[in-house]
């Protein structure tokens, strides 16, 4: 046992059996984090850890001032992504995101209580902002059969006794995502429900400095992990047998590896399968002289998302120079319209702004100009104006929001497409791009 913490304690020798970013220093936490490689890693990049209590109680308390300038009296949510913001507990993730069996109550007195998964009500312990910890908030088919009203009406009723006890008479109750027989439930006991979307995804909009300092370091160990992929691609396609899947492989293992999470897509391609972009990554054997494109889409360390996109040549012969001109154009697209970031900026001068794509790149340009990332990719989005819808998106730039800026280079008929993207930190006076990635040297003609 001496031992045991004699190695850990070198992560970080003044903390004892904490850690600088206030868990636990026993390398046997209940909450999802960073590994030993990744606190020595952002020690070697002279990166500052969050302060997870401190951080958990500003989100907590930034639902609840959203839910009482509302006058909610509760919010209940069942998306896996906010209830991690409202705890920062996790539980099965992607199952649970199709299996819905948690859920979160925040009462407008700030009384926070989760039900989970039946055996698995300790995940939550660790947060004393968790009040209570339940069982029996699942309300789908496959685990309540056809008895799934009754599943609903019980979880319905104690719902209602909770608010009752914590907000008093007020019926007004926001969601965020739920089952029909649950939705039923709930107004069957007198229950106004409204949009609790809305609410979480401005709440979560605007980060702060801990939150920054946890994305901060999630975009290291992100960065690290696409290094790790770009040199194996790089060694292995000249042998002639890494596929796609091979490379796509590599980033999951080194994401992992620094305690990440998961990634959302499989948006990994290259040569002639770029175009049309959003085909996912298979068994194709990347050859010599083509290029690989890919977007991250990784939620990483402290369950944050960081969203990288970048195009890379691989092989000895000269990129082609309609490619070299597809990719500096994508990258004076992403350098052009990061500059309009700026507190105060409206949404429609983003979407309407900055560069715009040539007439060949437009009919296949990328779904959206930029969009915010936190957890996930969140709210807002800017689209180009030909998506612009008038009365969506009335709303205007913060400090504090992350935005990812997107560059999709795609030709009509063509062979190959450029995909770039930075994630940005809108700060007081402009902005910070927090990625750091090299774009391709040999596609920048450089």
């Amino acid at each position: 046992m001496e031992m045991y913490y004699r190695d850990i304690r070198k992560i970080d020798p003044l903390r004892g059996r904490t850690l600088a970013d206030g868990s636990s220093n026993n390398m046997d936490r209940v909450e999802i984090g960073p590994t030993v490689l990744a606190f020595n890693e952002w020690t070697e990049a002279g990166l500052e850890l969050p302060d997870l209590p401190r951080m958990r109680e500003h989100r907590w308390k930034r639902l609840v001032q959203f839910i009482q300038a509302r006058d909610y009296g509760a919010l209940l949510l069942f998306d896996p992504l906010n209830i991690r913001y409202a705890t920062d507990s996790t539980n099965m993730q992607l199952w649970n995101s199709h299996n819905p069996f948690r859920a979160v109550l925040i009462c407008a007195d700030g009384y926070m209580v989760i039900w989970d998964y039946k055996n698995a009500t300790f995940l939550s312990e660790f947060n004393p902002l968790v009040k209570e910890q339940r069982s029996g908030a699942s309300m789908f088919y496959f685990d309540r059969g056809d008895k799934v009203d009754e599943a609903a009406d019980v979880f319905a009723n104690e719902v209602r006794e909770l608010i009752e006890s914590h907000s008093g008479q007020n019926k007004r109750l926001a969601i965020d995502k739920i089952m029909m027989h649950g939705l039923r439930s709930l107004e069957a006991q007198g229950f106004e429900i409204f949009p609790g979307e809305e609410l979480t995804e401005k709440a979560r909009a605007v980060k702060n400095a801990d939150e920054i300092l946890a994305m901060r370091c999630a975009v290291d160990a992100c960065q690290k992990s696409v290094a790790a992929m770009e040199r194996a691609a790089r060694e292995g396609v000249p042998k002639g047998n890494m596929s796609e899947d091979d490379i796509w492989a590599v980033l999951h293992a080194e994401n992992i590896r620094r305690g990440g999470e998961w990634i959302e897509t499989r948006l990994l391609t290259s040569g002639p399968r770029t175009n049309p972009w959003f085909q996912e990554c298979g068994q194709r054997i990347v050859q010599e002289d083509e290029i690989v494109a890919f977007d991250t889409d990784l939620i990483g360390s402290y369950g944050m998302c960081v969203d990288l996109s970048r195009t890379w040549w691989i092989g000895h012969e000269k990129p082609s120079n309609e490619m070299i001109y597809a990719m500096r154009h994508a990258h004076e697209h992403l350098m052009t319209n990061m500059e309009l970031l700026k507190p105060g900026v409206s949404f429609k001068e983003l979407v309407f702004g900055g560069h715009h794509l040539d007439p060949p790149f437009q009919k296949q340009k990328y779904g959206t100009k930029m969009h915010g990332a936190g957890l996930c990719d969140e709210w807002p989005q800017m689209s180009y104006p030909d998506r612009w819808v008038d009365g969506s998106y009335d709303y205007a730039i913060e400090a504090g929001m992350v935005i990812c800026v997107e560059a999709l280079v795609s030709p009509e008929d063509g062979n190959f497409s450029i995909k770039l993207e930075d994630q940005v930190l809108v700060t007081e006076t402009g902005f910070e791009n927090l990625t750091s990635y090299p774009f391709d040297p040999a596609l920048m003609n450089e």
